[in-house]
């Protein structure tokens, strides 16, 4: 029998006294965890039923991984993302199911038809754009177009710089466009 401090070492899910937890939403994405934006910082939706999902919205967070989903779980922020790619190994967080319409694009237009995936780093720093990152977010890319019917080409996987009426620079001009695109095609 664990006391004391043993016993706080001890992870709550693991006491045989903890009341069971709410299990964890399904992701759309096999290869992601969830780690929800809060609910205020995206609209509940059945798309592709209520809306047509024909684009891809790349993004650059312009903070670190941690401090995205920590932007994205406060109801103060009011902005979300469906997925968040980590730079380093590009373990995939996913924020808002794909049926679930994340604010990541600046218009609303945008947002009702696209799936929006923030990768971390900074538009002026490409280090931070390494192979797990575009490996990974391509195949995550690749299995969104799809599921949804989506083509695979640059028409409907855009920049955030690319949507009409916002003033983002964003995934900025040390993304390779063209390295992602090849990517995204063989995934």
């Amino acid at each position: 029998m664990l006391k004391g401090a043993a016993l706080a070492a001890v992870p709550y899910v693991l006491l045989p006294s903890a009341p069971a937890r709410a299990r964890p939403r399904s992701v759309d994405h096999p290869f992601a965890d969830w780690f929800s934006a809060a609910s205020a910082n995206y609209t509940a939706a059945d798309r592709p039923v209520s809306q047509p999902l024909d684009r891809i919205v790349i993004h650059v967070t312009q903070a670190t991984y941690i401090n995205t989903l920590d932007i994205f779980r406060n109801p103060r922020k009011k902005v979300s993302a469906h997925y968040v790619v980590r730079s380093a190994d590009g373990h995939i967080a996913q924020c808002v199911r794909e049926h679930d319409i994340a604010w990541h694009a600046g218009n609303w237009e945008y947002n009702t038809r696209s799936v929006g995936i923030e990768h971390e780093g900074w538009v002026e720093q490409p280090g931070y754009f390494t192979n797990a990152l575009y490996e990974e977010s391509a195949r995550l890319t690749a299995a969104v177009c799809t599921r949804y019917g989506i083509p695979k080409d640059r028409a409907h996987i855009i920049g955030h710089y690319e949507v009409p009426g916002t003033d983002h620079t964003d995934p900025g001009p040390n993304w390779d466009w063209t390295r992602y695109m090849r990517l995204v095609n063989l995934a």
